[in-house]
């Protein structure tokens, strides 16, 4: 039996039910004798203004009642027909009529029963409207009494139950559905519980989302949006609970997907690593989207290696990532949508190689470029512009496989995947390259100095090469001084970064020529001009600007002596260093400015400060202390009441001065930091003496040294020394003018200069047989570690240094 054949052998009463219709009891001659309530509301006539009255008088007959071309067509109803009435007050009615005989000999002869049309074809509506839901409806319809026993319910009801209606009825609802759970918060754990609630308050529950397996299909769940409310006739009494159920199943699993998607996009690709993004993957797609996932990539794409067209060969592949739920059963507690314990994701470092027999799903996918599905297992591939980067298995168990929708979110959820995978490894690759390239460039460490004490930060503006084009230096020079340099590159990143090597490496190579740091800044502009000019001859003018361009660069270059305590500083373009002496009192020089680099054609000038021991020297490019919301003023001040702090050591003092400027560690621009505070080199390891230019000076300063390395306990260099000093005072006194000066410093090294008026400088050179001389300068070379020539105003200083017995 169909559901409507249920609901039609209902008591479903139409218009012209005696009940609710107005009823006209006539005699054989058609003449009023009995007259209905509802008649009189129908006609206006009172029951003693019609008594008596023929039939006519507010229902004509057919011949003398101008019927209508609808009326006159009689259109039966029920074994009637409609027809025009006449009311009290003069209007026409159209109203449906029937008559029936009275059987017997009384004098009722018939009975009249007619209704307005308005009513009937509300009640026609109301019919088709009652066999739609009854027949039509998608939504499932069930009618449960007082006891929660099903009663009625149309085709949609039925078809989801699986069975004949009568097979099913009298059940209750928890009988019908065995296993099932509400996905709605706040209501209670049973459907009679639901039903109960609405029949005892009265309040519809609405959308309540239910999850079960239906008798028609056992094995899969289904998802329902279920509303209930209370049915009850016009005097309020309660007979029954009405549910209305939609199957929202496919709807949700494509919400789900869509959510999957959105959590992919949200957690897949966080950051450039190819371990990372693996993982990511498989934290999104267990458990909600498989019970177990493995990613495995080509060991090239770990390493960040560079890809070819063709598919990897067998033990290419390495697992990287592996993540799985607890097992499920097809039912009953530790089933699908139920966890069994903690998710478990298996460490995978160092990658592991594995190895895919032939045949699996794997290798069939590798060999095909596809992805493969074997019952349950789903592997999809990972390519990127025709390349492979490995591959992606799915697991399910086996009463779960993959559907089309979700195969296809399969492949969505690898592409992306494989994207952020290239993204990382491409990353990879360049930020090695960017690492090596900062490595050369900038110093890994620096140098124990004896002039200064020194600390250093360095922030690039592209966290992702991890260089740009600000650079500094700390430079060993001859006696003991040492060379202080801070520069900036316009432009950040790769390109940035190779200028400011060249700029790096170009003031190196003049520092170890020790000249003076305007002479030294002349030449590099000259330098960075003529590569400039070098360019446009061999390529033409760039049709935009180049970013690594390295005119508009600027430089700070000072030189300090431990000896003198004099800093000597010249600056091209760029921004003054901040001086702190040691009562903590902050200046900044007064140094002429100079034109940034490349320009060309203008001066660039010195100045010579005497600083007291243990000064501050800050050396630092303008993304310390210009930003977009404060002006340079601002991040001035604040430096010089971070430096200002006398008690603090280098290392804090650098940490102080990135937090107060740079509070959220990041810059728009390339920040470098150089502080170095000035030591004074011990007078007792410094001797110094004055010679005339004559030949009798050479004995007399070979005896000086010979003391001087006495009082040192340095005997062990007295040969060496004394022909160092011997070869170089001669050479002086021959080819130079006077007068002439001795110095002996013991540093780490023992240094011995000889300075003269002249400035030819003297050239190593192999001597022939027949010559006479031209063979001191290279012994000397041989007995030194290093050696060199550095000029003044005054003329120049020929320098050697040798290191002690117990280094060597």
């Amino acid at each position: 039996m169909s559901p409507w054949g249920t609901a039609k052998s209902a008591d479903f009463r139409g218009p012209l039910d005696v009940a609710r219709a107005a009823t006209v009891v006539l005699d054989a001659q058609d003449t009023v004798i009995g007259w209905s309530r509802t008649a009189e509301e129908l006609f206006g006539y009172a029951q003693d203004e019609i008594i008596g009255k023929p039939l006519d008088t507010f229902l004509p007959s057919r011949q003398s009642s101008g019927l209508t071309e609808a009326d006159e067509a009689g259109a039966p109803l029920s074994g009637g027909e409609i027809r025009v009435a006449h009311h009290s007050d003069g209007r026409s009615l159209l109203v449906a009529t029937a008559v029936s005989s009275l059987p017997g000999s009384g004098t009722a002869a018939h009975v009249l029963v007619a209704t307005a049309l308005e009513s009937l074809r509300l009640w026609e509506s109301r019919l088709a409207l009652l066999q739609g839901l009854a027949t039509q409806s998608p939504v499932g319809l069930g009618i449960y009494d007082t006891e929660l026993r099903l009663t009625w319910c149309n085709a949609a009801y039925e078809l989801e139950i699986g069975l004949p209606f009568a097979e099913f009825r009298g059940l209750r609802a928890d009988e019908l559905y065995s296993e099932g759970s509400f996905l709605t918060e706040g209501y209670p754990n049973t459907l009679d519980s639901v039903m109960n609630q609405v029949l005892d308050t009265g309040e519809p529950i609405v959308d309540l989302h239910f999850r079960g397996r239906p008798p028609s299909d056992p094995d899969v769940e289904h998802l329902w949006s279920c509303s209930y409310y209370r049915l009850q006739d016009a005097d309020g009494h309660v007979f029954g609970v009405c549910e209305d159920a939609f199957d929202i199943t496919d709807r949700y699993e494509a919400q789900k997907r869509l959510a999957l998607l959105v959590e992919a996009g949200r957690g897949i690709g966080t950051v450039l690593d190819v371990m990372v993004t693996a993982e990511e993957i498989a934290e999104v797609a267990v458990p909600e989207f498989a019970d177990a996932v493995t990613v495995d990539l080509v060991e090239e794409v770990v390493e960040g290696g560079v890809l070819g067209a063709g598919g990897p060969a067998g033990g290419a592949l390495v697992r990287v990532a592996s993540r799985s739920a607890p097992a499920k059963g097809p039912a009953g507690p530790g089933g699908p949508g139920e966890s069994g314990g903690p998710v478990e994701s298996e460490k995978t470092d160092p990658p592991s190689p594995v190895d895919y027999p032939p045949g699996s799903p794997q290798m069939r996918s590798l060999s095909s470029g596809g992805l493969v599905l074997a019952d349950d297992t789903l592997v999809v591939p990972l390519r990127a512009g025709g390349s492979p980067l490995g591959l992606v298995t799915f697991r399910r168990a086996p009463w779960a496989t993959f559907d089309n929708g979700e195969i296809a979110l399969a492949d969505e959820l690898a592409a992306r995947t494989a994207v952020s995978i290239d993204n990382a490894r491409r990353y990879s690759r360049e930020r090695a390259a960017s690492l090596a390239l900062q490595r050369q460039l900038l110093p890994r460490h620096l140098p124990q100095q004896t002039a200064v004490d020194l600390a250093y930060r360095y922030l690039p503006t592209d966290d992702v090469t991890g260089v740009g084009g600000d650079w500094f230096d700390v430079i060993a020079l001859s006696g003991t001084r040492v060379g202080l340099v801070v520069g900036d590159v316009v432009g950040h990143g790769l390109q940035a970064a190779a200028t400011m090597g060249r700029l790096r490496t170009t003031v190196r190579a003049l520092a170890q020529l020790d000249l003076p740091p305007d002479e030294l800044l002349r030449r590099l502009d000259d330098l960075v001009g003529q590569s400039a000019e070098d360019l446009m001859d061999a390529v033409g003018p760039p049709i935009e600007p180049r970013e690594d361009d390295a005119t508009g660069a600027t430089c700070l270059y000072a030189v300090y002596d431990p000896v003198s305590r004099r800093c000597t500083m010249a600056r091209a373009g760029h921004l003054p260093p901040a001086i702190v002496d040691p009562e903590g009192r902050l200046s900044y020089p007064d140094l002429p400015a100079g034109p940034p680099l490349g320009l060309g054609g203008l001066p660039f000038e010195s100045k010579e400060l005497e600083l007291p021991v243990g000064s501050l020297i800050a050396l630092f490019t303008d993304g310390l202390v210009e930003t977009r919301g404060r002006d340079i003023d601002q991040g001035l001040n604040t430096l010089g009441r971070v430096l200002g702090d006398p008690g603090r050591s280098l290392e804090e003092l650098c940490d102080r001065t990135l937090s107060e400027l740079l509070p959220y560690g990041t810059t728009a621009d390339d920040t470098a930091l150089l502080l170095v505070r000035t030591r004074e080199l011990d007078p007792g390891h410094v001797a110094h003496w004055e010679l005339p230019a004559e030949p009798v000076a050479v004995g007399h300063a070979r005896e000086l040294a010979t003391g001087q390395l006495r009082e040192w306990d340095l005997e062990e260099l007295t040969f060496s020394t004394e022909l160092v000093v011997s070869e170089l005072v001669t050479n002086a006194v021959r080819h130079a003018e006077g007068p002439l000066q001795l110095r002996l410093i013991r540093d780490r090294t023992l240094l011995c200069e000889v300075a003269d008026a002249g400035h030819t400088s003297p050239h190593l050179r192999h001597s022939e047989e027949e010559d006479e001389g031209g063979r001191g300068l290279f012994i000397v070379a041989q007995l030194v570690h290093r050696w060199g020539t550095r000029y003044t105003e005054s003329g120049k200083t020929i320098w050697t240094e040798q290191v002690f017995p117990s280094a060597e």
